[in-house]
């Protein structure tokens, strides 16, 4: 081999070389197709969401004005269906992140914030990262001056270049600049002074690159030097994130988790993501039954496509298994005029199973105005999710503390487990049949458990409309906070009592973390075919005990005092349950002799 050729050979070698460590780079840390090495160096363990954005969330999409807001929560407390927190989605602005409340849709915004909040509403608002000159359904739809001024201060990434986008046109906010920063939370104090609650960060984020003609290169210039579209995705969910907690400590962001087929590494860094949705889905679900008259007037149904439903537990599933742990989507989804009922009915379900209740978008939300059986059902599981919320907020601190998730995906179509307790095996059809595949162990059918099933083991059943594929694990105690009796586990009498549901299987045991921050409280169970031993250790809480038991008890002692019958204590021979309400105690055992 002579010199030159050699020479040539070394040349080819090291620019063969210097391609795939650019495409390693390029596809592994700037492209939006993240590889999972990065991936791991940017995710944290999830942040403590508090109690208050586990409870339900409404909002809409077609009025944005604070008189429907009003009619709807107005509606909402009359038929007695559960909402903590209010979304403002797009356009509540004068123009698109100016952070100026548009008085025309939202007249007196300082006085109807200080409303909302002081009748115990949360209020969430919807922002992006761009800076816009121009904006889509905004009251000032032209703000090029505004817009130039920040690119004059070195405000906008890019060198100020500018995109179009589906709310307008506009850059991005340089959060590498600090002035910049500045300036731009300065802009949101105005909407901090009103006490507000959250952002809801939409994905603009994802849209950083630069065009080399048609060719996106996934980067920008900013002033820290060259940005990849990944790490200013990060800046931005953690920059609001945090800027918020200095706010609010009980501050939280919505940010997209798993959407759709891009960004398999997530929209927002764990650490940053308190609360996750994936959107946007249509109004729609498979249908393999004769399409109905009702159904007919829901225009939006679809035969044979999964873009809807399918496509929320698809991205709800890879969002799970990427480590997000409070998680939902617009429930009925987000897009469409119409929703079929049985739809709605079936997402409400899934979504009392969730981190996230989020019911909202486009279609009428007002379910007064919507079928009676929707009303019923909506209603009572709304208030299923909303009494699950001692059991939620446990899987918080413990995920947050690097320990279990709430939602992790077993075997079986779109099936999960819901904490280490509750398996959820989604309807995504317009079918009262499902097909069931349950883990080793005994399982029980929550809406009806006196039978024992045991797993592994895999079946179909129909489930009528007002009950949904969940299973509750033998052994298992489950923290609740029942208020109602929509649900039929407990009554208003219940409310002020932490309830636990107790299913004895030998030796058991579980840690609640209360969602009022008091602490924590845990309770063992010991069961052998003589008796049945609960005791409770940590914070006290007044409590009610609903033991799985098939016969009525001999006896029953609670800190070595014998508890009498109809006084202390009721059996209820149809639901096999035995009932015990205490407001105080000393030692908290319970001995149960059978």
């Amino acid at each position: 081999m002579n010199k030159i050729t050699g020479t040539r050979k070394i040349a080819r070698y090291t620019l063969l070389v210097a391609i795939v460590l650019s495409l390693i780079y390029y596809f592994g840390f700037a492209f939006p197709f993240r590889g999972m090495p990065f991936n791991g160096q940017r995710h944290g363990n999830p942040p403590l969401t508090p109690a208050w954005a586990l409870e339900c969330w409404l909002w809409e999409d077609d009025s944005n004005t604070a008189q429907r807001v009003d009619t709807l929560l107005k509606g909402y407390a009359d038929y007695d269906i559960p909402v903590r927190t209010i979304l403002l989605d797009s356009p509540w602005s004068l123009r698109y992140n100016d952070f100026a409340v548009d008085t025309f849709r939202y007249p007196n915004p300082e006085i109807w914030f200080n409303k909302l909040q002081n009748n115990g509403y949360r209020v969430v608002l919807w922002m992006t990262s761009m800076i816009n000159s121009k904006s889509k359904d905004t009251r000032i739809p032209d703000s090029e001056s505004w817009f130039n001024e920040a690119k004059t201060n070195g405000f906008v990434a890019g060198k100020g270049d500018q995109i179009k986008w589906w709310k307008g046109k506009g850059g991005f906010i340089d959060y590498t600049n600090p002035k910049a920063v500045t300036w731009w939370h300065s802009l949101q104090q105005q909407v901090f002074d009103y006490g507000i609650d959250g952002w809801k960060l939409d994905g603009t984020a994802t849209l950083f690159y630069t065009l080399l003609g048609p060719i996106p290169l996934f980067y920008k210039t900013t002033n820290a030097g060259i940005l990849a579209t990944r790490n200013y995705m990060d800046y931005y969910y953690r920059s609001e994130y945090q800027h918020g907690l200095t706010k609010n400590p009980e501050f939280i962001t919505l940010a997209r988790a798993i959407d759709r087929w891009y960004h398999p590494e997530g929209f927002a860094p764990i650490d940053a993501a308190p609360v996750t949705w994936v959107g946007d889905q249509k109004h729609t679900w498979e249908s393999t039954n004769e399409i109905t008259e009702e159904d007919q007037q829901n225009s939006d149904i679809s035969i044979g496509g999964i873009d809807g439903i399918e496509l929320a537990l698809e991205n709800v599933m890879a969002s799970a298994k990427l480590g997000y742990n409070i998680i939902g989507s617009d429930v009925a989804g987000f897009s469409g005029n119409t929703i079929p009922p049985r739809l709605y009915i079936r997402w409400s379900q899934f979504s009392a199973f969730c981190g996230l209740f989020l019911n909202g978008g486009h279609g009428e939300r007002a379910l007064w105005k919507r079928s009676q059986q929707e009303l019923e059902i909506i209603r009572k599981f709304s208030w299923l999710h909303t009494e699950l919320i001692p059991y939620i907020y446990t899987y918080v601190v413990k995920a947050h503390s690097g320990g279990t998730l709430l939602q992790r995906p077993v075997t079986g179509k779109y099936h999960y487990l819901f904490g280490d307790n509750l398996l959820v095996a989604p309807i995504y059809k317009d079918e009262l049949l499902n097909k069931i595949t349950l883990p080793k162990g005994e399982w029980r059918y929550f809406f009806n458990d006196k039978e024992v099933i045991k797993g592994p083991s895999t079946f179909d059943r129909e489930f009528p409309l007002d009950e949904f594929p969940v299973y509750i694990r033998e052994g298992s105690i489950i923290p609740m906070d029942i208020k109602r009796d929509y649900t039929q586990i407990g009554d208003k009498n219940s409310a002020g009592y932490l309830t636990l549901l107790i299913y004895p299987d030998g030796k058991s045991d579980f840690t609640v973390y209360h969602p009022d921050k008091s602490g924590s409280t845990t309770i063992c169970v010991m069961e052998n075919h003589e008796k049945i031993i609960v005791t409770l250790t940590g914070i006290q809480k007044p409590h009610i005990l609903r033991i799985n038991i098939p016969a009525k008890p001999k006896s029953i002692k609670f800190d070595n005092t014998v508890l009498l019958d109809s006084m202390n204590y009721n059996y209820d021979k149809k639901q096999s349950k035995l009932i015990i309400r205490t407001d105080i105690y000393q030692i908290g055992k319970y001995t149960i002799y059978r």
